[in-house]
């Protein structure tokens, strides 16, 4: 009971790791390599039980393989291989120790039919020796690290896409170890922000990309770059969002630098970006804060392309929106706000790009013929899209 609590196992499994290790310690002891042995433990007496276990099988699951002629003396042969089934395929070969033919089955069982398991009581035993001792104590070991890796993988999967809270434990060639308590985390160096230190022992929320079952140790993959990111720590600082009043329709990202939000509302007199900026800045300084200082741009979404393109370009002002074929749209904007339109290194419009899926064009509403330097950006599907075409 101690064991199950502590590391979140149930305890039937932990009553099976003991009886499976006192049955590998019998037959270590006292029973054939190839026989299947079975325990049962009475936690009220404290008795021990034992039975072989043996399956009933006729010629069309097993395969009979001829014994050559006995070895001569003093020649040693290695034991057959206790294989279930051939590298080519067949079927598994016979072995008496483990099975039975169905015609003797039905002697001591008369309802007997393939593939049942007969159960046959075996001298119950107490005294073991240290190998068969230090057997049981492997198995228990192994079928404990077992369940627990089970029991992590079922927590955490349920918890993917979802934020957790882990502590900076360690560096290795460039990849960050996080203690999240019954295990550990793995935050790759393409998944973290840009220009952010961490310090061992420092304590930062992630979220959870994948959980990989296969692994010996369960791999859980963190990021902190992501773009849901950034959605889930909005909805834990905006009640509206859980609510499902406010939605955040798209984002854009580029993690350490700048992230581009586009929210929606789906209840009259409630401002989408009002209720996620929050009184005096407080919900977005939140999600910045815990974002490394990350710049955030919420908008408004629409419904109508040429408003949300107009809208995804804010802080800029937008004079005229002008919407060609194949997803392009050419924006023009006052002198003034050129440099704001198009960001530093065309950033600002790479992103409404992104957040809209639209290819932009920003030009002066002054040199409307004239095409910017950085003022033109490709959204994701164009420049897939591209890409195959190449």
């Amino acid at each position: 009971e101690q064991i199950a609590e502590e590391k979140g196992i149930d305890a039937g499994k932990i009553m099976e790791a003991i009886e499976a290790s006192i049955a590998a310690a019998y037959k270590k002891e006292y029973e054939k390599k190839g026989e299947v042995i079975k325990a049962k433990f009475d936690l009220k007496t404290g008795q021990l039980k034992f039975w072989q276990v043996k399956t009933v099988v006729d010629d069309t699951t097993v395969r009979i393989v001829e014994e050559s002629a006995a070895p001569e003396e003093g020649e040693v042969r290695p034991e057959p291989a206790r294989e279930e089934v051939d590298e080519e395929g067949l079927l598994p070969r016979y072995n008496p120790d483990r099975h039975m033919f169905l015609d003797e089955a039905k002697k001591e069982k008369k309802d007997a039919k393939v593939g049942d398991e007969l159960e046959f009581p075996l001298e119950t035993r107490e005294d073991f020796s240290r190998i068969a001792a230090q057997t049981a104590k492997q198995v228990i070991l192994q079928r404990l690290r077992e369940a627990e890796r089970d029991s992590i993988v079922r927590e955490f999967q349920n918890r993917e896409g979802e934020i957790v809270s882990g502590i900076v434990q360690r560096f290795d060639r460039g990849n960050i170890y996080i203690d999240l308590g019954r295990a550990t985390g793995i935050l790759f160096g393409n998944e973290t922000i840009p220009g952010e230190h961490y310090r061992q022992g420092e304590r930062l929320r992630f979220f959870v990309v994948a959980v990989q079952p296969d692994a010996k140790v369960p791999g859980i993959i963190l990021s902190r770059s992501h773009p849901k990111f950034v959605n889930k720590l909005f909805a834990l600082e905006v009640p509206e969002i859980n609510d499902g009043v406010v939605e955040i329709k798209a984002i854009a990202r580029e993690p350490g630098s700048r992230t581009k939000v586009a929210a929606s509302s789906s209840a009259d007199g409630v401002d989408p970006v009002g209720s996620m900026v929050g009184q005096r800045g407080t919900r977005v300084m939140a999600v910045s804060n815990e974002l490394g200082q990350e710049k955030l741009d919420i908008v408004e979404w629409s419904e109508d392309p040429a408003k949300f393109i107009s809208n995804s370009l804010s802080p800029a002002k937008v004079t005229n929106v002008e919407i060609l074929p194949k997803r392009e749209a050419r924006v023009y904007v006052p002198e003034d706000q050129l440099s704001l339109a198009i960001g530093k290194g065309g950033q600002n419009v790479r992103l409404a790009a992104k957040l809209t899926g639209w290819k932009i064009d920003v030009r002066s509403q002054a040199k409307p013929e004239e095409v910017l330097a950085g003022g033109v950006a490709e959204s994701l599907e164009k420049e897939a899209e591209a890409k195959k075409e190449e």
